[in-house]
């Protein structure tokens, strides 16, 4: 299957600025000055790493008068972790299960006639 649309979250993802970025944003959201100030990059190359976060869904921006607030939105990671993740651990725990389950062991006798799992 091919995934539904996240080659810009992986984009996103891939820069380790923007990963920070969304680090920072994790705790609350900020300002795109006091993310400027938090790195040794020019406000421009912060804004334009905002842009590819926010092309991807990951940032949520919101305006208040002159000041531009960054909001982190998880949706895309949590799509993401649906995706990829969720079907793998489903399939891993059903696994785990039966093969703690007794009646998944399979009995064989000797020739002596005992038991064994």
């Amino acid at each position: 299957m091919i995934a539904p649309g996240f080659d810009p979250v992986w984009k996103a993802l891939a820069d380790p600025t923007r990963r920070r970025i969304l680090d920072l944003l994790k705790d609350q959201p900020r300002t795109t000055g006091d993310l400027s100030n938090a790195f040794s990059l020019s406000r421009f190359a912060v804004m334009k790493h905002l842009g590819v976060l926010e092309t991807a869904g990951l940032v949520v921006v919101r305006r208040r008068g002159r000041e531009r607030w960054n909001h982190l939105n998880a949706i895309p990671l949590r799509r993401i972790y649906e995706h990829y993740i969720d079907p793998v651990s489903d399939h891993a725990s059903r696994t785990a299960r039966s093969a703690r389950s007794p009646r998944s062991r399979s009995r064989v006798t000797d020739a002596a006639g005992n038991n064994s799992y």
